[in-house]
C-alpha cells in the first residue's frame, strides 16, 4: 500500500526545519534547497507543500503565532485575574528553550517583514492581536477590583505590551543579563505594581 502522508503535519514538519535553518544559520540562508534538506525532503517536493519561499516564510511565520495563542487559550481561566495575567504573559517571553525557539524565529521574520508584504500583514495582524489582548488583561484588572478604576486602559494596555516586548527583546539578546528568572521576576513585579494602584 502506498504511504498516505498527512499533508498539513508535513507541512508543519517542513516549517520546524525552517526555523531550525533561520536559528542556525540566519534567515537569509532559509532558502528552498537548505530548508528541503534540513527536512529530509527533495526541493521538487517542496513545491507539494509551498510554492515559494514567500508562501514558506508565511506559513511558519504564521505556525509561531499559532502556538502561542494556543498555549494562552489552553490555561486555566477558573482563577483570579491577576493570576491569569500573570500566566498569560510569561507566554509573551522566552522562558524555557521552546518559547526561545519561536520568539527567535518571529524576530527574523519581524525583521524580514520590513521588505516582504506578505510577511509584514502578517505581522501586522499578529500586533494587532497582542495589543487586544493587553486590553483585555488590563481591562480585566480594572473591572474585576484588582486595579485602580481611574486608569487608563488604553493607555496602561500599550505600556504593558511596550514593557513585554522589551524584556523579550532583551532575554533574546542579552541571556546572561536577562535569563528567565529575571524575565519572570520583572514581569510579576509590574503586575504587583499595577495591581496596587487602587483608587
Amino acid at each position: 500500500m502506498p504511504k498516505i502522508v498527512d499533508h498539513e503535519q508535513q507541512k508543519i514538519k517542513v516549517a520546524e526545519a525552517a526555523w531550525r535553518v533561520i536559528r542556525r544559520a540566519g534567515i537569509e540562508n532559509a532558502s528552498v534547497r537548505n530548508v528541503a534538506q534540513e527536512a529530509g525532503i527533495s526541493p521538487g517536493s517542496m513545491r507539494h507543500y509551498f510554492s515559494t519561499q514567500a508562501e514558506l516564510f508565511s506559513f511558519s511565520m504564521s505556525l509561531v503565532s499559532e502556538r502561542v495563542t494556543a498555549r494562552i487559550t489552553s490555561l486555566n481561566y477558573d482563577r483570579p485575574m491577576p493570576d491569569i495575567a500573570r500566566d498569560a504573559l510569561h507566554q509573551l517571553v522566552p522562558l524555557n528553550e521552546e518559547s526561545r525557539a519561536e520568539m527567535e524565529v518571529w524576530l527574523a521574520f519581524v525583521s524580514k517583514s520590513l521588505s516582504e508584504p506578505s510577511l509584514h500583514d502578517h505581522a501586522q495582524k499578529v500586533y494587532g492581536e497582542l495589543r487586544s489582548a493587553m486590553l483585555l488583561v488590563v481591562r480585566g484588572l480594572v473591572e474585576y477590583g484588582f486595579a485602580s478604576k481611574k486608569l487608563d486602559i488604553e493607555q496602561e494596555a500599550e505600556r504593558m505590551h511596550v514593557f513585554v516586548d522589551g524584556i523579550a527583546l532583551h532575554g533574546l539578546t542579552y541571556p546572561d543579563r536577562m535569563p528567565p528568572e529575571r524575565m519572570g521576576q520583572l514581569l510579576d513585579e509590574y503586575l504587583d505594581m499595577l495591581c496596587k494602584k487602587q483608587d
